[in-house]
C-alpha cells in the first residue's frame, strides 16, 4: 500500500522503538536442578528475587517502558479537563501513597485528563476501548462525580465479566492440556463457566476459593470447579507428587507464595537463604503438613466412551473417607521430587496449616479444612489485594506478586538486618487487606476502591525529571502494553468489522476476550491465531502472559490480514472507513482518531491528516490514515 503519510501521523519509528529492546534489562538464568517442578514458569521470578531488595528488573522494565511511551504520546488534547489532587481521607489508598511521597520529598505526577482516564479505566476494567459516543458523553459531563459513576457503570458491564474471567483463568492456569494432564476443551469450558458465573453473581472471593479447593464431584466437564484440583495432577510418579503439586498450585494462586514449591522438595535453609527469610526458616516437613490436606484426594479419569480406545476423558474428584486411608505417607524413592522417607518412627504426616497450626475438625473433609483455614488466613486476602494491585499499577506492593515473604511484612516488627520490609508500602498493603476482609472479599469493591483512587488516576507523564528510584513510591502511572485479546478486540470494535470464530466446545465467538483459553483458540488452523500469539498471550502452563515487545508484533500490525482487511475502503457498508469516507476531510480524520485512539487529534495531527487526505486518491489516502492509526504507539499501550 502507499506510504506517503504525514510525519505527524505515522510515528512508525517510534512504534518500533517502543516495541523492541529499549529497556536493556539483562537476561537471567537460574539453575535450580533439585526442583524439577519449579520449571521455566518461575525462573524469571527467582531471578528478580535474587536481584535483591529494591527495584527489581521488572520494575525497571516497566519504568523504562513508561518513560519511552509517555514521551511519544501527543500533547494533552485541547479542552480536556484535568483534575487536581484532593485532600486524602485517613486510611485511604491516597493517604498512604501521597503521605509516602511527601515524606520522600517527591512530587506526584499530575492527574490524568478525562480522555486519558476514560480509555485507561475502560481497558483496565473491561478489556475494551471506549466508543466515540461514550467519549463525547463523558467529556460533556461536568459533574464532579462522573469518574466514579463511570467506574460503577464499567464494573456492571458484561465485558467486565469477560475481562476478569480471562484474568482468573490465567491465574488458575485453566488450559485444555498442560505438561502432565488434559482437561480437554469441555473441561476448560466448565471451569471457565464456573469463574464466569462466580463473577457475574459477585460471589465473595473467599467463597469462590473454598468451592474450588474443597470441590468433589463425578464429572469435570459439568462441574467446573473440580478442574482446579485436576490441574495439579502429575503423571508417572507416586501419588505424593499429586499432593505436592496441588499444594504448590494452591499456595501460589491463593497465598502468593510460590516458594512452597521449593519447600516440598527440601528444607529452606541452604536453598532459600537469599530469597525468603520465612522460607529459609521453614522445613520440608512443615510443607508436607500442608500437602497432607490433599492426601485424601483421589482424582480419577473416566473415558467418555469406555468402549473405544484413546477417547477423551473427564475427571472424577472424590475424597477417600475409608477408615484405612492414611495421611501423607513417607514411603517414596521415585517420582518428580526427592525421596520421602520416614522421620524416625513417623511414617505418615498429619495435616496442619503452616501458619496458624489449624487442623481438620472431627469428621471434616481435609480439603474443606484447608479451604477454611486458608481463606481465614490474612495472607489469602493480602495476596488477592496484591495480585490486583499489580495488575492495575503495573507492579505489586510486593513484587513479584507470587514471591511473598511472610517474615518481612509487619512494619511494627521489621526483620533483622540485612533484610528489610518486603512491601513498598506495608501499611497500605495491610490496611487494604483488612478493608477487603471487612467488605466480605468483594472483588468489585476492591477494584472500585483502587481505580477511584487519585493514585491510580495519576498521569504516566511526569513534570520535570523523573528518577526511577521513585518507582516504589507510585509517583506516576506505569504504562502497559495491551493484552493480545485487547488489541484484537480494539481493532474489531473500532473498525466495526466483527469476526466470527469457531471455538471447540464453545460454539461461535466474536471477541477474543471471551476465548476460554489461549491454547488452540480459535480452532486449529484459524488465520488469526499467529496474530494473537505474536502478542504473547502465553499458554497457561510453561509460558506466562507477557507484555514484552517484539519485531513480529510491529510487522503484524503493519501487514497481518486481520489488520489489512479492516482498513479497506471497499469493505462492508457498516465499516468505520466506508461509513465516514464521504465526510469532509477534517471530520473523517477526527472520526477515525476517535474510533481508534479514543481521543480527538491534536491540532498538528489534524492538519497533517487533512493535508494527506487532500492529495492523491482519497480512498487510498484514507486507508493509509487508518493503517497509520493502528500503528501509532498509543494504540497498543494503555497509558
Amino acid at each position: 500500500m502507499g506510504c506517503n503519510f504525514g510525519l505527524g501521523i505515522l510515528l512508525f519509528a517510534s512504534l518500533a522503538g517502543a516495541q523492541t529492546d529499549t529497556v536493556g534489562v539483562p537476561d537471567y538464568t537460574v539453575e535450580h536442578p533439585e526442583c524439577p517442578l519449579f520449571g521455566p514458569r518461575y525462573t524469571q521470578y527467582v531471578a528478580k528475587a535474587l536481584n535483591g531488595i529494591g527495584t527489581t528488573p521488572h520494575q525497571a522494565e516497566v519504568s523504562a517502558l513508561t518513560s519511552a511511551v509517555a514521551g511519544l504520546l501527543p500533547k494533552v488534547p485541547p479542552g480536556s479537563r484535568t483534575y487536581t489532587y484532593q485532600q486524602s481521607q485517613s486510611g485511604s489508598i491516597d493517604s498512604y501513597i501521597f503521605g509516602a511521597l511527601q515524606d520522600a520529598g517527591v512530587a506526584p505526577a499530575p492527574q490524568t485528563t478525562d480522555v486519558e482516564f476514560l480509555r485507561r479505566v475502560t481497558l483496565d476494567l473491561t478489556g475494551r476501548i471506549p466508543t466515540p459516543e461514550r467519549l463525547a458523553a463523558f467529556l460533556a459531563d461536568t459533574s464532579a462525580d462522573k469518574r466514579s459513576r463511570l467506574v460503577d457503570e464499567l464494573i456492571e458491564r458484561p465485558e467486565w465479566v469477560d475481562k476478569w474471567t480471562m484474568f482468573f483463568g490465567d491465574l488458575y492456569q485453566n488450559n485444555s492440556q498442560n505438561s502432565q494432564i488434559r482437561r480437554y476443551p469441555e473441561g476448560v469450558k466448565a471451569f471457565n463457566d464456573f469463574i464466569r458465573a462466580s463473577l457475574t453473581g459477585n460471589k465473595p472471593y473467599d467463597q469462590m476459593t473454598r468451592e474450588m479447593i474443597a470441590a468433589t464431584g463425578a464429572n469435570s466437564y459439568t462441574q467446573g470447579e473440580l478442574n482446579l484440583i485436576v490441574g495439579g495432577i502429575v503423571t508417572g510418579g507416586p501419588i505424593q507428587d499429586d499432593f505436592d503439586q496441588q499444594t504448590a498450585n494452591i499456595a501460589t494462586m491463593f497465598l502468593g507464595m510460590s516458594h512452597v514449591n521449593c519447600l516440598l522438595c527440601h528444607n529452606g535453609r541452604g536453598h532459600l537463604d537469599a530469597l525468603s527469610l520465612w522460607g529459609s526458616q521453614t522445613t520440608r516437613y512443615e510443607a508436607w503438613q500442608l500437602a497432607s490436606y490433599l492426601s485424601h484426594t483421589q482424582p480419577k479419569n473416566v473415558p467418555v466412551n469406555s468402549a473405544v480406545n484413546n477417547q477423551p476423558y473427564y475427571w472424577n474428584v472424590q475424597d477417600n473417607t475409608a477408615a484405612a486411608k492414611t495421611d501423607y505417607p513417607l514411603n517414596t524413592t521415585t517420582g518428580n521430587r526427592p525421596a520421602r522417607q520416614p522421620a524416625g518412627a513417623e511414617k505418615n504426616v498429619a495435616p496442619e496449616y503452616i501458619f496458624s497450626g489449624d487442623k481438620p475438625k472431627a469428621g471434616e473433609s481435609y480439603r474443606a479444612a484447608l479451604a477454611r483455614a486458608l481463606t481465614a488466613d490474612p495472607q489469602f486476602a493480602r495476596a488477592t489485594v496484591n495480585y490486583l494491585w499489580a495488575y492495575f499499577f503495573g507492579v505489586g506492593l510486593v513484587d513479584p506478586p507470587d514471591q511473598f515473604d511472610p517474615a518481612r511484612l509487619d512494619p511494627d516488627n521489621p526483620p533483622p538486618a540485612p533484610w528489610s520490609l518486603q512491601a513498598s508500602n506495608p501499611r497500605l498493603l495491610n490496611t487494604l487487606t483488612l478493608q477487603f476482609i471487612s467488605n466480605k472479599y468483594d472483588l468489585k469493591w476492591l477494584m472500585r476502591t483502587i481505580v477511584n483512587s487519585q493514585a491510580y488516576q495519576m498521569s504516566s507523564r511526569y513534570n520535570g525529571t523523573y528518577n526511577t528510584a521513585w518507582d516504589s513510591l507510585s509517583a506516576r502511572h506505569f504504562v502497559r502494553r495491551l493484552w493480545s485479546e485487547e488489541i484484537h478486540d480494539a481493532i474489531a470494535q473500532s473498525s466495526n468489522i466483527l469476526p466470527s470464530y469457531a471455538v471447540a466446545a464453545n460454539g461461535t465467538l466474536t471477541w477474543a476476550m471471551q476465548f476460554p483459553e489461549p491454547l488452540n483458540t480459535p480452532t486449529a488452523g484459524n488465520g488469526v491465531t499467529p496474530f494473537l500469539n505474536a502478542f504473547l498471550r502465553g499458554n497457561r502452563d510453561d509460558e506466562v502472559r507477557s507484555d514484552d515487545g517484539s519485531i513480529s508484533q510491529a510487522l503484524d500490525l503493519m501487514n497481518d490480514n486481520f489488520v489489512m482487511s479492516r482498513i479497506k475502503s471497499t469493505g462492508p457498508a457498516t465499516s468505520l472507513l466506508v461509513k465516514n469516507l464521504n465526510l469532509p476531510n477534517d471530520q473523517l480524520a477526527t472520526n477515525l482518531f476517535l474510533a481508534v485512539l479514543s481521543r480527538p487529534p491534536s491540532a498538528a495531527e489534524l492538519s497533517a491528516a487533512v493535508s494527506q487526505l487532500s492529495t492523491g486518491t482519497r480512498a487510498q489516502s484514507a486507508e493509509n490514515l487508518l493503517w497509520a492509526l493502528y500503528n501509532k504507539v498509543d494504540f497498543i499501550f494503555n497509558y
